[in-house]
């Protein structure tokens, strides 16, 4: 039995488990991709009755010349599943995503997660460093969990780690600019049985090395910045306001819920059941 307290642990598994690994670069080719696209999307529809995004206006209207990095929340398993499916179904991008206890699941590589170790600062290093560098190949899109580390669905405050500032800052000052974008990710039941993902993509953040700015100061506005993107989008839905939103994929009905919809049709009253 789950001890519900126990679920949301302050102490990074690598730093909680104490074990040194290996540090092992994402190792993607054109055959596991495919095998990753299959499986991932499947995992969704299979779980999920539907797939939605907006504000990908934003990423599309970017300057295409410059590196991004997408940032989001991290609340839950689904997450890192999601945040490929932005990457690949929706930008057309390979992601770069730094995964805990990769050893535990090596073939996610093949998908484009590299490990990072979370002991101490200087056994990160190394992963921060590959991240700087995978950013700069505009086929990737660099996704990052900033809280470094799982909370509960809709902890407030947002509270950042240093991490994704000092890859921005390292990042711009390597390629000339880079790009920053927020998302937010819904996980909610709407009037069916199974759960919606809901996406926002927020306004792109430029980042460039003449922007001098305090690491910490600007760390704090990245998680405000997304704060307020992830309060605006649970407002929205919590007041039926979904226009914007595009579909990756809806299912079908299952057989119940057409005899439902089929038997509102024949004359009986409309209802909020």
């Amino acid at each position: 039995m789950i001890n519900l307290s126990e679920l949301y642990s302050a102490v990074p598994p690598t730093k909680l488990r104490n074990i040194d690994e290996k540090f092992c670069p994402a190792a993607t080719s054109k055959f596991w991709l495919g095998v990753a696209n299959l499986f991932f999307y499947g995992m969704l529809k299979n779980r999920f009755y539907a797939f939605r995004y907006k504000g990908f206006e934003n990423y599309e209207n970017r300057n295409k010349d410059i590196p991004v990095i997408m940032f989001a929340p991290h609340s839950n398993w689904w997450d890192g599943i999601v945040g490929y499916t932005i990457c690949n179904a929706i930008c057309k991008k390979q992601i770069r995503i730094m995964v805990e206890e990769l050893n535990r699941f090596p073939l996610l590589r093949r998908a484009g997660a590299f490990n990072v170790n979370k002991k101490s600062p200087q056994a990160s290093m190394e992963a921060i460093k590959y991240a700087i560098d995978v950013v700069g190949n505009l086929n990737n899109n660099l996704y990052i969990f900033p809280q470094g580390i799982i909370k509960p669905p809709n902890f407030r405050p947002l509270e950042f780690q240093s991490g994704l500032a000092y890859i921005a800052e390292k990042a711009s000052k390597k390629y000339g600019k880079v790009a920053l974008m927020p998302i937010a990710v819904n996980y909610m039941f709407l009037r069916d049985n199974r759960p919606e993902v809901l996406i926002e993509m927020g306004k792109i953040i430029e980042f460039s090395p003449e922007k001098k700015v305090d690491r910490k100061e600007f760390t704090d506005y990245l998680a405000s910045t997304l704060e307020e993107l992830c309060d605006k989008q649970f407002q929205d839905i919590s007041h039926a306001r979904f226009d914007g939103y595009a579909t990756l994929f809806q299912q079908k009905l299952k057989w119940y819920r057409r005899i439902e919809q089929k038997l509102k049709k024949n004359g009986l009253p409309r209802s909020g059941v």
